[in-house]
């Protein structure tokens, strides 16, 4: 496993130094992003104004999801993405195997 790390991630515009392995770099910017939609989805929305009333309002929306609806659509969206990535996995070694 890879030592830790500093990466920029970028919320409603601001830059935030963060600190995490490589292996977990990827899965983080992903989290960063799926936040930075959220907030910016409130920010656009409603009548939130603040960045830090935005952030509270969507950690209440992310949690209540994620404990009344088994991730509000989170998991789909993974499912896919994971569904997407072993496509392309098995298209690249069916062009391996016909190197051999």
């Amino acid at each position: 496993m890879a030592g830790p790390r500093s990466i920029e991630i970028n919320i409603l515009g601001r830059a935030y130094k963060v600190a995490c392995s490589r292996d977990e770099e990827s899965a983080l910017i992903a989290a960063a992003d799926y936040l930075d939609e959220k907030m910016r989805e409130i920010r656009d929305t409603s009548k939130v104004i603040g960045a830090e009333r935005i952030a509270i309002m969507a950690g209440l929306n992310l949690a209540h999801a994620l404990l009344t609806q088994g991730g509000g659509g989170v998991a789909d969206a993974a499912r896919s993405r994971v569904e997407h990535c072993n496509a392309v996995l098995d298209s690249v070694l069916e062009d391996q195997d016909k190197l051999f």
